[in-house]
């Protein structure tokens, strides 16, 4: 089935992609494997910041590929990570992303009905 939008709702640990149209939806789960997320190596002589987790964003953005419209929302900064990764390495698919919110840690049937509000106005300004 083909699905016109999406959203990805991601933190450092797992990523939860709905695909949805107005009577359906699909969604996936995709978890990181970049052990400790917290482990910062400032102290050892690094940046301070945890390296960016590349198959993971891949990962996510595999499941993006086919989504005609994009919502990236998330609790903190590995939305905003995400998007600075399709900018670089996958720009077709950050030209489909409409907006990136905060939104802190909803269910997926909250998320989904937060994404449908969203593009319903959305589709109503176009």
């Amino acid at each position: 089935m083909s699905f016109q939008h999406a959203v990805a709702w991601i933190d450092h640990a797992e990523a939860h992609v709905i695909h949805f149209n107005p009577e359906t939806s699909t969604t996936a789960v995709i978890r990181s494997h970049a052990g400790n997320p917290h482990l910062h190596t400032k102290a050892a002589g690094g940046t301070g910041r945890a390296a960016e987790n590349a198959q993971y964003f891949d990962a996510v953005a595999d499941d993006l590929k086919q989504v005609a419209e994009i919502l990236l929302v998330g609790p903190g900064t590995e939305k905003l990570e995400l998007m600075k990764h399709l900018l670089k390495h996958q720009p077709a698919i950050a030209e489909r992303v409409m907006s990136v919110e905060t939104v802190d840690h909803p269910t997926d049937g909250q998320l989904l009905k937060h994404a449908r509000k969203y593009f319903l106005r959305a589709d109503k300004m176009l």
